[in-house]
């Protein structure tokens, strides 16, 4: 017997109600399940890869170089060297014939700077004029941060560099108007990493000053963190009008660089 509190409703209404209720439940389901699935899968990609993930939008944020590799940079850099019209060392014939004719000079480590010591003794050479480059830039560094500069690679010959290709994609040819400028001596490799926030900055507002006069080419390599950096022919001939080259910044967060050289009277 129907409580009397409750109005009576028909047979066909009652299934109506019934079947409204039904199809609503299952269109609640389906969108309910679909949502699950969509955050359950994400939740698995996210559980699966969640370092990678969180690693890999990290070195995206910190990594803004003022000097970022190209195809462009290589070709200045070879342009320098056809102007100078040197050779693309081959061998270890060729490179011990340029060492003992003086074309290329040796880099001795001392209180502002030191070699990685994978680096083989027999090619921490390079040209004069780079020579002097990485001195004034080693005793500079060294005055502002009391610390070495480490050389990383200098020169090379072609078979180091098709040797060092098979292991490295990344690495410039032995060939061509891409060719690594190691090739010719003109060129050092100097670390990056572990170099604080300001010595970077620093080391960039010193190169960016060089390369607007352009007395180098450099470039800031992600795969080895290390500056890149090919020097001009013209290097020496401007050291000796200098003596010492203030780039101040009065800004709180850009530091003073200062570089030291030559003996010029003004």
């Amino acid at each position: 017997m129907a409580d009397a509190s409750y109005p009576q409703i028909s047979s066909r209404e009652a299934d109506a109600a019934h079947f409204v209720i039904k199809t609503g439940r299952l269109q609640f389901a389906t969108v309910f399940l679909a949502a699950l699935f969509c955050f359950g899968s994400t939740g698995t990609a996210l559980a699966m890869h969640p370092a990678k993930q969180h690693r890999k939008h990290f070195r995206w944020l910190r990594w803004h170089p003022m000097f970022r590799p190209s195809h462009e940079s290589l070709i200045v850099q070879n342009a320098e060297i056809d102007r100078l019209d040197l050779p693309r060392i081959q061998d270890e014939t060729e490179l011990e014939a340029l060492k003992a004719d003086g074309s290329l000079v040796e880099i001795v480590a001392g209180e502002t700077l030191r070699f990685d010591p994978r680096l083989d003794p027999s090619r921490r050479f390079c040209r004069p004029w780079t020579h002097d480059f990485v001195d004034d830039l080693s005793r500079a560094y060294y005055n502002r941060f009391h610390e070495q500069i480490q050389v990383n690679s200098a020169v090379r010959t072609v078979k180091v560099q098709k040797k060092l290709r098979r292991h490295n994609r990344n690495a410039a040819p032995y060939d061509g108007e891409t060719a690594s400028s190691h090739l010719a001596g003109v060129t050092v490799d100097l670390q990056r990493r572990g170099l604080s926030k300001e010595q970077v900055r620093w080391m960039e507002y010193y190169l960016f000053y060089m390369k607007a006069l352009g007395l180098v080419e450099p470039e800031e390599e992600r795969r080895h963190w290390c500056f890149h950096i090919m020097v001009s022919g013209h290097y020496s001939e401007w050291r000796e009008t200098q003596t010492i080259v203030p780039i101040e910044h009065p800004q709180n967060d850009t530091p003073d660089t200062q570089v030291a050289m030559g003996s010029g009277s003004h």
